[in-house]
Order: C-alpha cells, then sequence, then structure tokens
C-alpha cells in the first residue's frame, strides 16, 4: 500500500497521465478526478499527501473546490497546487501572492512539476491566522456598495411636453334637465342637492376652461422652440 496519495483533479486526460509520468518513482499513489464534484469526493474520502487542482473544471469549478477545502480547517493544511493554462483566471479571484498553495502554469514540465510540489509542501506548513470564510471575504471582495450623492444625482424634471394633463370633458358630464330641478328623483334627490350639483358643474367648467387657455398657451409655446 502506498503511504502517499496524490490527486490530480483535471479535465483533461492528456494532464493526468503527463503528471503521473513525471512523477519519481516512489512511495506513492496517484489517484485522478475528470471534474470538481469527483475530485471534492476524493478529497472528504481520502486522506491525501497532496492535490494538484486545475481551476477551470466541468460540474464544479476549481474554484469553488478552493473554498470548500480553505473553509475546513483540516483539509486546507493538504498541500496544494493550482493549475491553469491562464494565471490571470486565478489572480481574478485570489490576489498574489499565493502563500499557502503554490501555482502552475499550463504547460509545464517536469522540472516545473518538481518545484511546484515542493513549494506547496513548504508553504502548506506555514503558520495560518485563524479560519476565515473564503466564500464571505469573496463576496465582500467582489460586491459594489451603492452610495447617493448628492452632488452627481440627477434628478429627472418632468417637462410639459412629457405631462399629459387628463380634464373632464363637458361632454360627458351628465346636466341635471329642468325636469329633475322640479321633481325629486325616485332615489329622493332634493332639490338643495340639485342646486349644489349644478354649482359644482359651473365651477368644473371654468377650471375646464382654464386649463384649456394653459393647453393653448403651452402649446404655442413649444411650436416657438420648435421653429
Amino acid at each position: 500500500m502506498a503511504s502517499n496519495k496524490i490527486l490530480v483533479i483535471d479535465d483533461t486526460t492528456v494532464v493526468r497521465v503527463k503528471v503521473r509520468e513525471m512523477l519519481p518513482p516512489g512511495n506513492f499513489e496517484v489517484l485522478e478526478a475528470k471534474d470538481g464534484v469527483e475530485g471534492l469526493n476524493f478529497i472528504l474520502q481520502e486522506k491525501l499527501s497532496l492535490i494538484m487542482l486545475d481551476f477551470l473544471l466541468p460540474k464544479m469549478s476549481g474554484w469553488e473546490v478552493f473554498q470548500k477545502v480553505q473553509a475546513d480547517p483540516e483539509l486546507r493544511k493538504i498541500p496544494l497546487v493550482i493549475m491553469s493554462g491562464r494565471k490571470e483566471e486565478v489572480t481574478e479571484k485570489i490576489t498574489e501572492p499565493f502563500e499557502y498553495f503554490e501555482f502552475l502554469g499550463k504547460p509545464f514540465d517536469q522540472k516545473q512539476l518538481i518545484s511546484a510540489i515542493k513549494l506547496a509542501m513548504t508553504k502548506a506548513k506555514q503558520p495560518r491566522p485563524e479560519l476565515v470564510a473564503v466564500g464571505a471575504v469573496a463576496a465582500v471582495k467582489n460586491s459594489t456598495v451603492a452610495t447617493s450623492n448628492v452632488a452627481t444625482a440627477t434628478v429627472a424634471a418632468p417637462t410639459v411636453a412629457n405631462v399629459a394633463v387628463a380634464t373632464p370633458s363637458v361632454a360627458n358630464t351628465v346636466m341635471p334637465t329642468a325636469a329633475s330641478n322640479a321633481t325629486p328623483s325616485a332615489g329622493g334627490v332634493s332639490d338643495v342637492e340639485i342646486n349644489a350639483l349644478n354649482e359644482k358643474i359651473v365651477k368644473m367648467q371654468a377650471e375646464i376652461d382654464g386649463l384649456k387657455k394653459q393647453l393653448t398657451q403651452v402649446v404655442t409655446f413649444i411650436k416657438q422652440k420648435i421653429k
């Protein structure tokens, strides 16, 4: 039985085989995972001596696997090598310098692989601060705080051209007839109530005439501006 287990999580078979072939002969076993979910299962079930993690993976990304590992006080002690063909994909999520894991760019040769493994093992032994939820830190780093500033605020003032004034139409107003003034309605409406209604109608008509006049002035003003 091999005393040391190295887990290679990469969706490319060539990379997994390449790592296996480049490792010097010794008392260890190489485990392979083709996606993030399978890799995380190995991490949770096996006692590993080293994890080699591709940053871009199907089903569960390397970034998600990294977050879950770092959130566990025991799992984050495992030496870790993160692999990627584009370093900026990693630095977008994790800023340099990489204190507790080593980065290995693709493609790589045997010398670079062995060097990355040794550095990862050295970094894993460094004392670390109290555990902080990686997801929470990432959320704070990636969040944008929206603040209101009176100096930069833009107030949209409604213009005359955009305002629609709804006015009651005289044609839609039911005017009581002389017969209705002389005779109480079936509902028992008195002459006083009818007279009060008539007064309201007169006032409404005056307001309508005033609004029409204002509207005519506005239209004339707009036409002059357009010219």
